[in-house]
């Protein structure tokens, strides 16, 4: 606990690790939203090459309103990294066999870290083979992704918004490429969350 200048107390959360192993990687190569299992993901600083994501910078959309759409930024997104348990648990919500991290266009699919898509911003994944990611933030569950689950259930038009609610907070992260290299399935990492705070001001 850290006094402040106003005399108020904060409470700071130590910093830790958690480990976790990579299940399988994956590439959207070309326009399609939906992604392909791959043996290896190459990595470059500018993400995977080809991948509908890649670049150092991106275009602003509607998730960024306090910029005008289509402006040059800072491209934060160029992975989206899944937990197998937060799929498992919105298909379970959903009344659904299974969700595939390739119809949610995921890049980098992983296991065993509780509650994956609650990793603070600035977390830093790194995994064995040398590559590091760095965390922008989690993914705001959309109807996009609702309805490529609809393409795999016929007859669940329901699931379009189902989705968005099931896939709250649970919905993975996504991040850019600190360290580049190569990530295969198998491989384990460690996550490094920094100290974290809720800011007072």
């Amino acid at each position: 606990m850290v006094e402040q200048l106003d005399g108020s107390e904060v409470d700071f959360i130590a910093p830790k690790k958690r480990h976790g192993v990579v299940d399988g990687v994956f590439s959207a190569l070309g326009t399609g939203f939906t992604s392909k299992p791959l043996d290896a993901l190459d990595l470059s600083y500018e993400g995977i090459k080809g991948d509908r994501h890649s670049g150092l910078t991106r275009k602003s959309n509607s998730r960024e309103p306090w910029y005008e759409k289509g402006m040059q930024m800072r491209n934060e997104q160029q992975l989206s990294i899944l937990s197998q348990e937060e799929l498992c648990a919105i298909a379970k919500d959903l009344n659904i066999e299974k969700i595939k991290p390739e119809w949610l266009g995921c890049n980098i699919c992983v296991s065993g870290i509780a509650h994956l898509s609650l990793l603070p911003p600035r977390t830093i994944l790194m995994f064995e083979g040398g590559v590091s990611v760095r965390i922008d933030g989690d993914r705001g569950p959309c109807r996009v992704s609702g309805r490529a689950l609809v393409k795999q259930f016929e007859g669940r038009k329901d699931l379009e918004f189902a989705f968005v609610k099931a896939a709250k907070h649970r919905r993975g992260l996504v991040g850019w490429v600190e360290i580049p290299g190569t990530i295969k399935a198998g491989e384990k990492f460690v996550a490094r969350i920094w100290e974290q705070c809720i800011y007072p001001g």
